[in-house]
C-alpha cells in the first residue's frame, strides 16, 4: 500500500473510543415505579450518545432495589455526565458509575 494514502486513511480515523459502564441507580423508595426509572434513563442516555442499554434490578435491603444500567458510552464523554443526567430522572435518589471499561472490537 502507497505510504501517503495509508496516511491519509489513518489520518481519516476517528480515535474516539467505545467505553463499557456499569451505573448504579438508587430509587427514593422501595414503591418507586423502576420501570419508569428504566424507560427514563434509556431514553436519557440515548439522547446523550449511548448504546446497547441494558437493565437489571439487584436487591439492596427491606425491599428497596437498584437499578441496574449497562451500555456502551463515548469514551469522549465525561462520567459526570452520566450521573448528573441520571440523578435529575424523577424518583431517583443517586447514581454512582459501579464500572468503566474500554471496549474492543
Amino acid at each position: 500500500m502507497n505510504l501517503k494514502i495509508y496516511k491519509q486513511t489513518i489520518s481519516n480515523l476517528s480515535m474516539s473510543g467505545i467505553v463499557a459502564v456499569i451505573a448504579k441507580i438508587m430509587p427514593e423508595s422501595p414503591d418507586t415505579d423502576l420501570e419508569a426509572i428504566k424507560e427514563n434513563a434509556k431514553s436519557v442516555m440515548e439522547s446523550e450518545g449511548a448504546q446497547n442499554i441494558s437493565f437489571e434490578e439487584r436487591d439492596i435491603a427491606f425491599g428497596l432495589k437498584a437499578v441496574i444500567l449497562k451500555m456502551a458510552w463515548p469514551e469522549e464523554k465525561s462520567t459526570d455526565l452520566i450521573e448528573k443526567k441520571l440523578s435529575e430522572i424523577e424518583n431517583v435518589s443517586s447514581a454512582t458509575i459501579e464500572d468503566y471499561r474500554r471496549a474492543f472490537g
